[in-house]
C-alpha cells in the first residue's frame, strides 16, 4: 500500500473504558476496610505472644465490652446498665459544652475580628488562656462548682472555646472589604451583615476551629469525669483501672475511639454540606 507524500495515516484508537462505578466503590471500601481486620489480627497475634496482662488481645477486649455494655432487653437495643448509665450522659455533656463554646466563640470572634483595636488588646489574653492546660485548672473548677455536671461543663468549655474564638476572629478579619461596603450601601442591618457577609466568608476558618474543639472536647470529657464524677465513660475507665480490669480499660479506650470517629464523620458531613453552599455562593475564605 502506497502512502501519499505529506499525508500521515491516523489510526483510530480504541476508546478507554471508564471503570465501572460499582468497581470503584468496592475498591474504595476495600482500601479503607481491609486494613482494620488486618490490624486486629496482628494485634491478636502480638498480644498473645507477649502474654502481658497490660496488653490484652482484642478477643478479651470484646468479651469485656460485651459484659460492660450489652446484655439488656431488646426494648433498650440490648444495651446494658453500664452503657445506659454512662455513655448517654458523657455524650450529652460533650455536645452541650461544644455547642456553648461554638456559639460563644463564633459570636465573640466575629465581634473581635471586626474591631482591629479591640482585637489587638484582647489577643494576648486569648493566647494566654489558650496556652493554659485545662487539666491543670481541675482543682479550681472543683472548688468553684463542687464537682458534678457544672464542673465538667466548665472544664470542657474553658478548654475548647479558644480555637473557635481565634479562628472566628481571623475569619472575620479576612472578609473582603468590598462585600462590607456593598452591605453598607444596601443598608444591611447588623444581623444581615453577620448572616449574609461575615458568616459565609469566615465559614472555612470557623469550621476549622470547631473541628479542633470537638477533638479537645472528647479528651476533656474523659478527664473531667475522672474527677468529681460518679458516672460517665471517664468514671467507668477509672473504676476499671482501680479494679485492675485491663480488658475493661481497653474496652473503654476502644469505645472512645469509635465515638471520636463517629463524631468526626458526622461533623465532616455537615462541614462539606455547608462549605459547598459557601463555595456556590461565591464566599471567600
Amino acid at each position: 500500500m502506497t502512502e501519499t507524500p505529506g499525508v500521515t495515516e491516523t489510526r483510530a484508537r480504541p476508546a478507554r473504558r471508564r471503570p465501572n462505578r460499582l468497581v470503584r466503590v468496592l475498591v474504595w471500601l476495600a482500601l479503607r476496610i481491609v486494613p482494620v481486620p488486618l490490624v486486629i489480627v496482628l494485634w491478636e497475634v502480638l498480644a498473645r505472644r507477649a502474654d502481658d496482662i497490660s496488653y490484652p488481645p482484642p478477643t478479651q477486649i470484646v468479651h469485656a465490652m460485651r459484659a460492660m455494655w450489652l446484655g439488656g432487653p431488646a426494648s433498650h437495643l440490648w444495651l446494658g446498665p453500664g452503657a445506659l448509665d454512662n455513655v448517654p450522659g458523657s455524650v450529652e455533656r460533650l455536645l452541650t459544652a461544644w455547642v456553648l463554646a461554638g456559639v460563644a466563640g463564633v459570636l465573640g470572634g466575629l465581634a473581635l475580628g471586626r474591631s482591629r483595636r479591640l482585637y489587638g488588646y484582647v489577643r494576648p489574653l486569648i493566647h494566654f488562656g489558650y496556652a493554659i492546660p485545662p487539666i491543670m485548672l481541675l482543682p479550681f473548677f472543683l472548688a468553684l462548682f463542687g464537682g458534678g455536671t457544672s464542673m465538667q461543663l466548665g472544664t470542657i468549655l474553658f478548654g475548647i472555646v479558644w480555637p473557635v474564638l481565634l479562628n472566628s476572629a481571623e475569619g472575620a478579619r479576612s472578609v473582603d472589604p468590598t462585600q462590607l461596603e456593598i452591605a453598607r450601601v444596601f443598608r444591611f442591618s447588623a444581623a444581615q451583615r453577620i448572616g449574609r457577609v461575615l458568616l459565609p466568608s469566615a465559614a472555612p476558618k470557623i469550621f476549622a476551629g470547631l473541628r479542633v474543639s470537638l477533638s479537645l472536647a472528647l479528651i476533656l470529657m474523659v478527664v473531667s469525669e475522672m474527677k468529681g464524677s460518679t458516672s460517665g465513660i471517664g468514671f467507668q475507665l477509672l473504676d476499671e483501672q482501680r479494679n485492675f480490669d485491663n480488658p475493661g480499660v481497653w474496652g473503654g479506650i476502644v469505645l472512645l475511639g469509635v465515638l471520636g470517629t463517629l463524631l468526626n464523620a458526622l461533623f465532616g458531613l455537615a462541614e462539606r454540606r455547608v462549605l459547598a453552599w459557601h463555595d456556590a455562593s461565591g464566599g471567600t475564605s
